[in-house]
């Protein structure tokens, strides 16, 4: 088992999602930002500007395709609240069928949109503005949130004041903190299996949750670890500015 690094609320991990969650205790909830499906991070990898130059290099970590199954499942196995799991348009159907095939009641998907989503470079059709969110519901009964009849549409900007910028796929603290303040309460152990450089856990324990976050990439844990440090000696605040 690898010995956790404990800061806080926080209990972090650097090592495989996968084995690292064959070994940790229950939590209440999975909120993640997995990698890309390959096609879109093919796409990501391919796109060119009109001038010749690459908007984006490849990512740097594996697509979620062969290892979504054992997600779902080591998610059902875990949690007894709410899954959720962003992913491009592609992948709600694959996520979908993956959670329906585990017995686990699949929930509407909410979208994040992005009104500062990178353009269109080459004309040849329009920018995606938005990602989405798969959620499902592993608890006995009904799916119990905090937000009553509210839209699933949460609309954040990619290149907020708060951003880190080291991660390639970095979310909104303030998109991170929303989704955990309706899916979750003060208290509740919220994980992370893909925790890249922290937001969610930075979100989750400025607002009074226990987090678990694992990350296999040594850079991006060593950031995840400074941030969640950062975020529970300064306590919650808000920088203004953000447009939401």
């Amino acid at each position: 088992m690898i010995a956790p690094v404990i800061i806080g609320n926080a209990t972090l991990y650097c090592g495989d999602c996968l084995e690292v969650m064959q070994s940790i205790e229950p939590v209440d909830h999975i909120i993640s930002d997995p990698p890309y499906e390959k096609v879109s991070q093919d796409r990501i990898g391919g796109i060119k500007r009109n001038d010749g130059a690459k908007v984006t290099e490849k990512l740097n970590f594996a697509a979620i395709n062969e290892i979504r199954a054992d997600v779902v499942s080591a998610t059902k196995r875990l949690a007894s609240g709410w899954g959720l799991f962003f992913c491009t348009p592609e992948g709600v159907a694959l996520w979908r069928d993956e959670i329906e095939r585990h017995q686990i009641k699949y929930k509407t998907p909410c979208i994040w949109v992005k009104p500062d989503a990178m353009p269109k470079f080459n004309g040849q059709g329009p920018a995606l503005a938005y990602e989405s969110i798969v959620t499902c519901w592993l608890g006995q009964g009904p799916a119990r949130w905090n937000s009553g009849g509210k839209r699933g549409v949460y609309t954040y900007l990619v290149n907020n004041q708060e951003r880190h910028g080291t991660h390639p796929t970095e979310k909104p603290r303030r998109l991170m903190t929303e989704l955990v303040s309706d899916f979750t309460k003060p208290g509740d152990i919220v994980l992370d299996p893909f925790m890249g450089s922290g937001t969610t856990g930075v979100a989750a324990v400025k607002d009074g949750r226990r987090f678990i976050g694992i990350e296999m990439n040594p850079a991006y844990f060593d950031i995840a670890c400074r941030r969640i440090e950062d975020a529970q000696r300064q306590g919650d605040f808000f920088l203004s500015g953000e447009a939401s």
